[in-house]
């Protein structure tokens, strides 16, 4: 492995003199290893159950709430409702409203063109939603903006 990003060569001339020449970039290429089939493979139930374990621990500070939704929603899939349920209890005992909402609106944008897959999770959120007072963006007004 090189230290600088060029090799220094001190090459003979004919007449018997050193000369520094540099050579082409020596460049150290990582080594990579994929191990796809040591672990284990998270089951679905798994996966919800971790995500609910997460959101309802009771030392849950924002920033934890922030950084886990952050992560989930940066999945590739949409979160089941008793995940949401989970934040959205999270965000009530943090008193933290703005959050909630923005659970629902990052939730509706990840279901992207799928028309019927945000109206199934506020149908199934809709009991947790009036529990908590928390109100849809379409309610307060600001899907529209």
């Amino acid at each position: 492995m090189c230290g600088n990003m060029f090799r220094a060569v001190f090459r003979l001339s004919a007449s018997g003199a050193r000369s520094l020449t540099r050579s082409r970039p020596c460049y150290s290429a990582p080594l990579a290893s994929r191990c796809y089939s040591h672990g284990k493979v998270e089951t679905d139930e798994e996966f919800d159950s971790r995500w609910v374990t997460y959101f309802s621990k009771p030392d849950l500070d924002a920033w934890e709430l922030r950084k886990g939704m952050n992560t989930l929603i940066g999945y590739d899939l949409v979160p089941e409702p008793k995940i949401l349920d989970s934040a959205l209890r999270a965000c009530r005992r943090l008193n933290d409203l703005a959050s909630a909402i923005r659970i629902l609106e990052a939730v509706k944008d990840k279901a992207g063109p799928h028309k019927d897959i945000y109206p199934y999770l506020i149908q199934e959120l809709k009991p947790t939603l009036t529990e908590l007072g928390i109100s849809t963006p379409e309610e307060l007004g600001i899907d529209k903006l």
